[in-house]
C-alpha cells in the first residue's frame, strides 16, 4: 500500500505543481532548485538527460532550455499530464515508476536527474543498478533528498541508523494532503550511491539571498539544520 499512498498524494499534489510552486513555494525555487542547477553546464546541447520523477515539469523545461534532449518520467499520471502541458511535444513523457525496470536502451543517457524524489523509493540499489545501466560510462548522476538530519524529526521512535516509512501533512492550497516518504540515514545515501558510481560532489545547499530577504527566520533554520541534500555522482568508466 506504501507506493499507493504515494501516488495517490502527487496526484492530488499535481495541480499544486503546476500551477504554484514556481511561485510560492521557495524551499524549492530559492534553495533546492538553484543549487541542482549550479551543477550542469549552462549549454546542454546535445546531451540526452532523463527527468527521474519530473513532478510538474519544471526542470525538464529548463533542461530543453539548455538544449537538452529530454526524456522526463514520474509514476504519478496527473504529474505526468502537467508536464505534457508545460512542454508539449518537445521532450517525451512517460508515467513510469522508476523503482522498476524501465524500458529504455542501455547507456542512452548522458545525464540523470532526479530531484527530491529517491526518498519515497525503498530500495536504492535496484533503482541505482537501473541508472548505471542507463548512463554512459562517465555519464553524471545528479539527485537531491530530504536531509537525514532533517526527516529523523518526523520518526516517532527517533532510531536514526533504521530505514523507517514516515508519514507528514502538507498544508496546500488551503487544504492538509497526506504524505509517505522514506527516510534512511546518511551513512545508506552515501554508501549506497557509492557501490554504484563514483561521488563527485556532496552539497547541503544554501539558500538564496532572496530567500534570505522574504524570509529571514526561515533562511536563519536552514543555516542551522539543512532540509535538503544534493549527491552529484558519475557512472564508472570500467
Amino acid at each position: 500500500m506504501n507506493k499507493q499512498q504515494i501516488i495517490d498524494a502527487y496526484d492530488i499534489l499535481a495541480s499544486h505543481y503546476e500551477h504554484s510552486v514556481d511561485y510560492e513555494s521557495p524551499y524549492n525555487t530559492e534553495y533546492e532548485r538553484p543549487a541542482m542547477v549550479d551543477q550542469l553546464p549552462s549549454s546542454m546541447k546535445g546531451i540526452h538527460v532523463l527527468d527521474a520523477g519530473c513532478a510538474a515539469g519544471w526542470y525538464t523545461e529548463q533542461f530543453l532550455n539548455r538544449g537538452a534532449n529530454v526524456t522526463a518520467i514520474d509514476v504519478s499520471s496527473e504529474m505526468v499530464a502537467a508536464t505534457k502541458r508545460r512542454i508539449g511535444k518537445k521532450a517525451e513523457v512517460y508515467q513510469l515508476d522508476f523503482e522498476n525496470a524501465l524500458p529504455f536502451a542501455d547507456s542512452t543517457y548522458d545525464c540523470i536527474v532526479s530531484s527530491l524524489a529517491l526518498h519515497y523509493i525503498a530500495d536504492w540499489n535496484r533503482t541505482f543498478a537501473e541508472f548505471v545501466r542507463l548512463l554512459k560510462p562517465g555519464g553524471t548522476f545528479l539527485f537531491s533528498v530530504h536531509h537525514p538530519t532533517m526527516d529523523i524529526h518526523f520518526s516517532e521512535n527517533k532510531e536514526y541508523f533504521k530505514r523507517e516509512f514516515l508519514h507528514d501533512r502538507w498544508k496546500k492550497s488551503g487544504k492538509y494532503v497526506d504524505m509517505y516518504f522514506y527516510r534512511r540515514p546518511l551513512q545508506d545515501i552515501i554508501n549506497d550511491t557509492l557501490h554504484h558510481f563514483e561521488i563527485e560532489k556532496m552539497i547541503e545547499p544554501i539558500p538564496t539571498e532572496e530567500f534570505r530577504r522574504n524570509y529571514p527566520s526561515s533562511y536563519e533554520k536552514l543555516l542551522k539544520q539543512p532540509s535538503f541534500l544534493i549527491i552529484k555522482a558519475k557512472k564508472k568508466r570500467f
